[in-house]
């Protein structure tokens, strides 16, 4: 899940360098975290979150092979 986040974001940004991507496994679910430059977070966001939610919609289907739940957290 952390490639797979970190390719999206990096496609997205205009500082790809600033792009870093943690993974933390909580036994049932997985937590990948995301920080971008303070520059570029809107265009992680998007408008009324919508890039956001399209992100985590990828991820969720993702990840559905697997039986963890996938929690994108954008910081």
């Amino acid at each position: 899940m952390k490639e797979l986040v970190e390719v999206i974001a990096k496609s997205l940004v205009d500082h790809p360098e600033e792009v870093t991507v943690t993974e933390k496994d909580n036994g049932k679910s997985i937590v990948v975290e995301l920080k971008v430059a303070q520059s570029d977070m809107g265009k992680v966001i998007g408008k009324q979150g919508r890039i956001a939610k399209a992100i985590r919609s990828v991820v969720k289907a993702a990840a559905s092979k697997t039986d963890k739940k996938v929690i994108v957290d954008i910081k």
